[in-house]
């Protein structure tokens, strides 16, 4: 996108109505926020989870016979590596709205 699209758009928003043109790029400043916060929100809990479910692999080839108590706590690992995800998005929405 070129910028003097994004000038041209900022300039016509101003001109209509300076307060209402000030209240839409707060608006659009805490809908990016919180874009991005949920982004980077995801990152550590996507790491997380992939390297849970890759130590299950190892472990489960190492130790067939332990299959089954390996999953189980492969699966309470995951729900609280997932639980992050959640607290960052309730976290997200609670900074949109309130900020």
């Amino acid at each position: 996108m070129d910028l003097s699209v994004i000038n041209e758009v900022t300039t016509l928003a101003q001109a209509a109505d300076p307060a209402t043109a000030q209240e839409y790029g707060r608006k659009a400043g805490k809908a990016i926020a919180l874009g991005i916060g949920a982004g980077l929100g995801t990152i550590g809990p996507g790491v997380g989870v992939g390297f849970i479910f890759g130590k299950v692999i190892e472990s489960v080839t190492r130790q067939p016979e332990m299959r089954d108590e390996i999953t189980s706590i492969q699966w309470l690992g995951f729900a609280l590596t997932e639980a992050i995800v959640f607290y960052a998005f309730i976290f997200g929405l609670i900074a949109f709205f309130l900020g």
